[in-house]
């Protein structure tokens, strides 16, 4: 993860391989995009990719594109993050949808500085 004034920006790369009767070989790369807003909003970019290994060719891939925003506030003394993303499937397995929605709620808990 990098921080560059009001920005954020990194990635999570992911492959999962089962064995046995269930064999799975599945992949996700997300990155995320972050820009600080004033009073605690912020926009976001954070879609997750996915491919299916053992899909048919032309059928492995999700690839969705799109970003939302969020902001951070307190109840009590509970900080909480709040966001809201939409991202379009521009690459899709026949089937899927054309459309994601995340709603995300995050309680957050920040370690006291020494």
């Amino acid at each position: 993860m990098t921080t560059i004034n009001q920005w954020v920006a990194g990635v999570v790369i992911n492959n999962v391989w089962t064995f046995g009767d269930a064999k799975e070989n599945k992949f996700l790369f997300q990155y995320f995009v972050n820009y600080n807003l004033p009073k605690a909003w912020y926009i976001v970019s954070a879609p997750i990719l996915t491919a299916n290994w053992n899909a048919e060719s032309g059928e492995q891939w999700i690839v969705p594109f799109g970003g939302g925003a969020g902001k951070v506030f307190r109840i009590g003394k509970q900080p909480i993050n709040v966001n809201a993303q939409t991202y379009y499937n521009t690459v899709r397995p026949d089937g899927w949808g054309d459309w994601q929605f995340r709603l995300q709620v995050q309680l957050l808990f920040p370690k006291k500085p020494k």
